[in-house]
């Protein structure tokens, strides 16, 4: 039914480990290949691109659903409708930067320092344009189809490229002076695909998995039993995503509880919870969290 394309490069890993654990997992031939399937009635294709070209793509329905960067989206300036922010990218925050980014040495601190007619080399040669004609300051714009960091100074005075923590700008010798925008993965839709019925609703449906498995990822589910005498000490210092379900077990005066937690808490958890008088103490994985 759909027509799904995810992104071919350094966001292919993840996504396809978040399809997977949406119970999406795609099958192919070998990992160079462009094209696979999911066994699921709701997915047609998949189809393995450039996350640069998602957006048109989708745009002009080759394909009903997509996985892209939000950058991508606003430099194609393409017309989809955005279903879900899926929180992940390679640093795991979810998070990117478009920064503009100068050598050490020069002057300028902001976007606005930058003299008429410097020359930016960027991958996101729209963006770039429409950022400095808000600011009213005249630059050329060179598309760079990778190595951007290289051209610097020879060919060009400045770069709008991607950041996570700025670090291999840094080493290049460069500083950050703006940021243009913080992008974050997307699942977007076609419009006509979105508007039908029938497609919306496994739309939907994957949406839903997929938010499920994102919000499982780094939680884990814990259950104890405690006496009724230790019952609130340990909900004092128990973390819940709501609050904890405490349930009477049959040996009267005594209580199951289980709870939804961060797993980087665990190692210190546990021991405090058997210090406040928990016992039977089990710590399960989690593979989805719908609220």
């Amino acid at each position: 039914m759909l027509r799904l394309v995810i992104p071919k490069g350094s966001l292919e890993e993840q996504t396809l480990a978040l399809l997977e654990a949406a119970d999406l997992r795609v099958r192919r031939g070998s990992s160079r290949d462009y094209h696979g399937r999911i066994q699921d009635d709701r997915i047609e294709r998949v189809s393995l691109m450039r996350p640069q070209e998602i957006p048109r793509y989708v745009q002009e329905e080759f394909f009903d659903l997509g996985i892209t960067g939000r950058d991508w989206v606003v430099e194609t300036g393409a017309d989809v409708e955005v279903l879900a922010s899926l929180e992940y990218a390679k640093s795991g925050a979810g998070i990117v930067r478009v920064v503009l980014a100068v050598p050490v040495d020069n002057p300028a601190d902001r976007a606005e320092d930058l003299t008429p007619g410097t020359r930016i080399s960027t991958e996101y040669p729209n963006l770039t344009a429409a950022h400095f004609e808000r600011l009213g300051i005249p630059v050329r714009v060179f598309p760079s189809y990778g190595a951007t960091e290289a051209k610097v100074p020879d060919i060009v005075d400045a770069i709008v490229d991607v950041s996570e923590t700025g670090t291999t700008l840094r080493a290049h010798g460069m500083k950050v002076i703006a940021t243009l925008l913080e992008s974050k993965v997307l699942l977007i839709a076609g419009r006509m695909a979105a508007a039908d019925p029938e497609k919306r609703r496994a739309m939907d449906d994957i949406t839903t998995l997929l938010l499920g498995a994102l919000r499982a990822q780094g939680r884990v589910l814990i259950k104890l039993n405690v006496s009724e005498e230790s019952l609130k000490e340990v909900l004092e210092v128990l973390p819940a995503m709501k609050a904890p379900t405490v349930s009477p077990l049959a040996d009267e005066g005594n209580y199951a509880i289980e709870t939804v937690v961060e797993k980087a808490y665990v190692n210190t958890l546990i021991p405090l919870l058997k210090a406040h008088g928990a016992s039977d103490i089990l710590e399960l994985p989690i593979s989805k969290i719908v609220p």
